[in-house]
């Protein structure tokens, strides 16, 4: 399978064999459908994530539980991707919200990678306007239970679960959407942004290794990643990935669904315990 995150110089060479997936979407509100028509790489379709890549929201199920096979399998058609396409999915954020649509399509044996450096590693002309999927048939298949993790798994204190928030979220410091402030005991914070570097592309992987290293994650180990509801803990699990370090599993709930049960505990400042 295709490595989980190639660079602009690999998607040159490949433009022709890939479908380019722009998936832009912001906590903030701002509308990527309008970016994407303003401004997108050539050839590539918007992915909306609140439509395709997301069920609906419930405290059980957290902002952004994965969705109904049949729905992604829908939305994949939709976007003109099908069962062979090799995708390449990127943003304007250093691939932090892409990474949900890479991690669903690879999770479900689908080749599909990230653009490193996203939009902004791309130095060619840009196009404007919507995009016109071609027609496509993508066949659903059930969220494979080996790459997912329970809440209960993910609090359980007994493996290593990383938490892809900004560090201000992670001690409590702010919460501008969830229920609580915190984080779940035991996590440690590996805020995934911080994989990136000032113009939103990937550190070295000896740097990146480090970082995981220092919280106990190890090659082989099993690695429960979360974050605010799903999506950006798919990146650090993409980037754990690529870096060797094995594919670690994903709490789809995260802490949208975790603070939303009072009965659970909840830490806050910098100790993961």
């Amino acid at each position: 399978m295709i490595d989980p995150i190639v660079d602009a110089d690999w998607l040159r060479e490949h433009a022709d064999e890939v479908v380019l997936a722009d998936v832009r979407w912001y906590l903030d509100g701002r509308d990527g459908a309008r970016a994407f028509d303003e401004a997108h790489l050539p050839g590539a379709v918007f992915v909306d994530l609140e439509r395709w890549l997301a069920g609906p929201a419930s405290p059980d199920g957290g902002r952004h539980p994965l969705p109904d096979p049949t729905v992604f399998a829908d939305g994949m058609a939709h976007c003109g991707i099908d069962d062979d396409a090799v995708v390449v999915a990127y943003d304007d954020q250093g691939g932090v919200i892409a990474a949900r649509l890479v991690w669903m399509l690879r999770a479900t044996r689908h080749a599909a990678a990230l653009l490193d450096g996203g939009l902004a590693a791309w130095t060619g002309a840009l196009a404007s306007g919507p995009s016109t999927p071609r027609p496509a048939t993508f066949t659903a298949r059930a969220w494979p239970v080996d790459r997912l993790a329970t809440i209960d798994e993910a609090s359980g204190g007994q493996l290593v679960v990383i938490d892809a928030r900004d560090p201000v979220r992670y001690r409590g410091e702010q919460e501008p959407i969830d229920p609580r402030a915190g984080h779940i005991p035991g996590a440690h914070n590996v805020p995934c942004r911080e994989h990136l570097d000032d113009v939103g592309r990937l550190r070295p992987l000896a740097e990146i290794r480090d970082r995981f290293r220092a919280v106990g994650v190890r090659e082989g180990a099993d690695v429960i990643s979360y974050c605010g509801s799903g999506v950006t803990a798919c990146h650090n699990l993409l980037v754990l990935e690529h870096a060797g370090l094995g594919r670690g599993r994903l709490f789809p709930g995260s802490w949208s669904q975790y603070s939303a049960d009072p009965s659970r505990r909840v830490a806050t400042g910098t100790d993961a315990g």
